[in-house]
């Protein structure tokens, strides 16, 4: 695996690949990203993973300075995976002027997480697309945990690059039911509990839910119940367009959002 820094570098690589496919992580990488790197493996002759906590999509300049850092053993992982090229570059090397306030994107930033984390979803379109101009990768391999911001950043790429693919892979959980998430090493064991009786709960009651007989407002205060301490959203939304689903389209999941103590945590099921 060829550890590069320099953008430049990079470039002499990665822009003779016919194809090519990108995995843009934050590191702390878990079994969520090792399902979208094999999946990459699989269907590309070389595979670049990038790691880079984007600073500009948090909007707490303390969830930024939690957010969990575990670059050896990350290289490790992706060296026995046999990643081709992991890309570790500098703020500077990103952001040489700046931050782009004026990007655009689609509606879908004001459903959701959108309400709750203003100018994330742009923070993160930005960054994808510098990445894109500097690698230009065939396929980039996202998780459907974070099924909003596939949404998104799918809409902008078909838009701004219509030969890339981008490929949304299942979401991967843990025995106990918890969606993979670099979030998770900040749970402490009662947290995580929690967490695994939450999805209980929304797996035990979406048929009630699709079928109406039951609420929102009583889901939510059975969680509330399980000793979250916020809950952003709950609701029964079509996987597509992010609307409340029609009476004939079956493709719907509950999308989730709760605070447990300081951690914000997402689902869709």
């Amino acid at each position: 695996m060829k550890i590069i820094s320099n953008k430049s570098k990079l470039i002499k690589f990665a822009h003779y690949e016919n194809n090519l496919g990108f995995v843009p992580t934050m590191g702390c990488i878990h079994q969520g990203h090792i399902s979208l790197i094999k999946k990459c493996i699989s269907q590309c002759e070389k595979t670049i993973v990038s790691i880079f906590i984007n600073k500009p999509q948090f909007n707490k300049k303390s969830d930024f300075q939690k957010y969990p850092r575990k670059l050896k053993k990350d290289i490790s992982i992706l060296k026995k995976l046999k990643v081709d090229y992991l890309y570790l570059p500098s703020v500077n090397q990103i952001y040489p002027n700046g931050i782009n306030n004026n990007i655009k994107i689609s509606s879908f930033k004001k459903r959701l997480c959108g309400k709750f984390r203003p100018g994330h979803f742009e923070a993160v379109t930005d960054v994808i697309d510098r990445f894109i101009k500097i690698i230009r990768p065939q396929k980039i391999y996202l998780g459907e945990k974070d099924m909003q911001q596939l949404k998104i950043i799918e809409h902008f790429v078909k838009k701004k690059y219509n030969k890339i693919k981008i490929i949304g892979c299942k979401t991967i959980r843990e025995k106990n039911g918890i969606a993979y998430s670099s979030r998770n090493f900040l749970l402490n064991l009662k947290e995580k509990k929690i967490s695994s009786k939450i999805y209980k709960v929304l797996i035990n009651k979406k048929k009630n839910l699709i079928q109406k007989k039951i609420s929102v407002d009583r889901i939510k205060n059975k969680i509330f119940e399980l000793g979250v301490h916020k809950v952003d959203y709950i609701k029964l939304l079509d996987i597509n367009k992010l609307v409340k689903p029609y009476r004939k389209n079956r493709r719907y999941k509950i999308f989730i959002a709760y605070h447990l103590r300081t951690t914000r945590l997402i689902d869709n099921i």
